[in-house]
């Protein structure tokens, strides 16, 4: 295990120990997932101490940046990839191989060993993914900490709609008996956490129909001080805003597919129509066939970028094409602070408290999204109004600073009860 520290305090006499349980650290946050896991762990330490547990790459320097003074990492490295066997005892056993991938002894290892050697009073589990962990975690001595997971999507929901559209039958099948393993363990793992945290109402209510007996929504949200006020977002400007932008890991399917399925769908009649503007994919480690789309007319793969913020100040708009989904979009939350139009899907802006036609718009085939793009391009007036709307939502909603804030709160409650009820 990497020990990495920052100049940090262990935690002063009386303060609340934090352990943030996750399957990736987040020193570096580059994705949806990490963003959250960042944003929600800056504002817990705040408010107690808080130790980060986490997979690395092999040989990732994993240092946190020297701004966040508040950040302690403790990195297992593991290998990236897949193991076959994992694919193979998935299909057989009753662990679905989403959290057997994450499963390996030096985490486990790693593990036990911080939980003899410290004390805390709460296990922050960051996805159901590493759920096969929590027997190691009720195990601890002395009085065990509280468990609490953040549920970042119902992953088995979105396997059973890969299933539905995945090429090729093999895989739709192994899709549909992975999604069904998935929830299946996802059921049994509602039921043993002391309280889940669910991304929107929706997910809330799957997880009390999975029947856990304590959720809490935290919605996504974007950090507001980082997208201060400017221009709002005009129609199509060469040289000056003249990207359709698409933001997300390229290495997760349900991005992979649909930044395939636009740049074959639509963005041949928006380039006809609008031979200036630019198809931006803007996202860490593209998978081979997202690269490829470079060489076609008019689009461009980033791959990782220092800092999105350039791109949607030349963007006059955000696409959230999604397909096959589940959580929320963090993707469309930026580019609302930012001050962008968004054309997204119904399941691209799924668990959003937006609505079409007032924050973004909604378009669902690929000839709508074309038909969406050029219209807001010649629109001046109407890309501005949904600019301001969805900044608007954002600012009053969607911070995570005022999102951070309730969380502690609740934890510290959580703790308080505990106490009380033991006393």
């Amino acid at each position: 295990m990497l020990h990495v520290k920052n100049l940090f305090d262990m935690g002063r006499e009386g303060q609340l120990r934090l352990l943030h349980f996750v399957g990736r650290v987040y020193s570096h946050p580059a994705n949806g997932f990490e963003l959250r896991c960042y944003h929600l762990a800056a504002r817990l330490a705040r408010r107690m101490s808080v130790t980060h547990l986490g997979f690395c790459r092999v040989n990732e320097n994993a240092a946190p940046s020297p701004a966040d003074s508040w950040l302690r990492v403790l990195a297992v490295p593991r290998e990236t990839g897949y193991r076959k066997l994992d694919l193979l005892r998935g299909l057989a056993g009753a662990t679905p191989f989403s959290v057997l991938n994450f499963t390996r002894r030096s985490m486990t290892d790693a593990l036990a060993r911080l939980l003899r050697e410290e004390r805390f009073d709460i296990v922050l589990i960051e996805g159901v993914q590493m759920g096969a962990y929590l027997p190691v975690i009720r195990q601890a001595p002395g009085v065990p900490p509280l468990v609490v997971c953040d549920w970042h999507n119902i992953e088995s929901e979105i396997l059973h709609r890969y299933a539905d559209a995945a090429p090729g039958i093999a895989r739709r099948l192994y899709a549909r008996r992975a999604g069904f393993s998935l929830e299946r363990f996802e059921r049994r793992f509602a039921r043993q956490g002391d309280m889940h945290i669910a991304v929107s109402e929706r997910d809330r209510d799957e997880l009390i129909r999975y029947g856990a007996a304590s959720v809490m929504v935290v919605e996504n949200g974007v950090p507001i001080a980082d997208f201060p006020p400017d221009e709002l977002a005009a129609g199509f400007t060469p040289g000056k805003r003249f990207r359709v932008l698409f933001v997300g890991s390229m290495d997760y399917h349900a991005n992979i597919e649909a930044a395939l399925h636009f740049s074959r769908e639509a963005w041949p009649a928006i380039r006809e129509r609008l031979p200036g503007a630019v198809f931006t994919i803007v996202g860490r480690d593209p998978v081979p066939e997202v690269r490829q789309l470079g060489a076609l007319p008019g689009i461009e793969v980033t791959g990782t970028v220092p800092d999105v913020r350039r791109y949607y100040r030349e963007a006059f708009v955000a696409l959230a094409p999604l397909r096959i989904a589940g959580g929320t979009r963090i993707k469309i939350l930026e580019a609302m602070a930012a001050g962008v139009p968004v054309v997204a899907t119904s399941r691209g802006a799924e668990g959003l408290a937006a609505t079409p036609g007032v924050e973004y718009l909604l378009a669902e085939t690929g000839g709508e999204m074309a038909q969406a793009v050029v219209e807001l391009s010649r629109d001046a007036q109407n890309a501005a109004r949904l600019a301001q709307a969805g900044r608007e939502l954002v600012l009053q909603r969607y911070d995570w600073a005022r999102l951070g804030d309730t969380l502690a709160d609740r934890l510290v409650s959580l703790i308080e009860s505990r106490k009380a009820a033991g006393s």
